[in-house]
């Protein structure tokens, strides 16, 4: 069954970590997490934006009465915090079953050369480091218990580079590599490393690359019918509520109109 009472059967009472869980993907994977356990989980959701998390977490909790939630600010950048964040966690918490490495961003489309410091760094930093960090933190939780699934956000970008994205493209393929190395490293335990390759995406991600400048952002999308949050969220947590000797090990997902990282069909004014 794709989900019904065999996909909730598995994800009960499931502690599931999601960064970058207040908005866009992250915020819609924790609804379909909740909507598909019928609300028998524990999620732990963090990002920067402290009352966004909130606001989440108050809806959740009206709308599934048996949900456990903890939601805490994390900046995935700042490689000081995570450690203390995992180690902090409330006990009931504390045994992690699911890592959701969703934080990430881009940030410009300027060529190399022209590329700003504080962009390079914080794709980088979120994208490549962030990831690394936070599964460096929690994997000894699942060898400890030789068990558990980390669900990493690539990127088609990771597969097909592009002019103007050369460092998000990087980040991206780092991803790729990490991923793929990682499922080897633990091809004898039985912890479960997937990653979700998207193609483009409605979300605030155009908005924070374009800096803030809606007209730009709106352009990227003009002329298509690009995915929304919630189709990657449904992939997430089929992957994870899979069997667990099935490992849906990546996933390369586009909208209907695209075909690679520059291959899109837009319709004319």
């Amino acid at each position: 069954m794709s989900f019904g009472s065999k996909a909730a059967e598995r994800l009960a009472d499931k502690i599931i970590l999601i960064t970058g869980a207040s908005s866009g993907i992250g915020e819609a994977t924790a609804r379909e997490f909740a909507s598909v356990a019928n609300g028998k989980i524990r999620l732990i959701l963090t990002a920067r934006r402290e009352e966004r998390l909130k606001k989440l977490s108050d809806q959740l909790k009206i709308q599934f009465p048996l949900i456990k939630i903890h939601s805490a600010p994390l900046d995935v950048s700042v490689k000081t915090q995570i450690k203390p964040f995992i180690a902090g966690l409330p006990s009931e918490f504390a045994d992690i079953d699911v890592l959701i490495n969703n934080a990430g961003k881009a940030l410009g489309r300027s060529n190399v050369g022209e590329i700003s410091d504080d962009d390079l760094d914080g794709m980088m930093q979120t994208n490549v480091l962030g990831l690394i960090n936070m599964t460096q933190a929690v994997l000894p939780i699942f060898k400890k218990k030789n068990s558990g699934d980390i669900v990493n956000l690539g990127s088609i970008a990771g597969k097909d580079a592009y002019p103007g994205g050369a460092i998000y493209c990087a980040s991206k393929a780092a991803v790729n590599f990490f991923t793929t190395s990682l499922r080897k490293e633990l091809i004898n335990t039985r912890i479960r490393v997937m990653e979700v390759q998207p193609g483009a995406v409605l979300t605030e991600f155009s908005l924070v690359r374009f800096h803030g400048d809606q007209d730009a952002s709106d352009a990227v999308y003009k002329g298509t019918e690009p995915l929304t949050a919630q189709d990657i969220a449904e992939i997430i947590v089929f992957g994870v509520s899979r069997r667990q000797n099935t490992v849906v090990a990546e996933t390369l997902v586009f909208p209907s109109h695209q075909a690679s990282a520059s291959h899109v069909y837009k319709k004319p004014e």
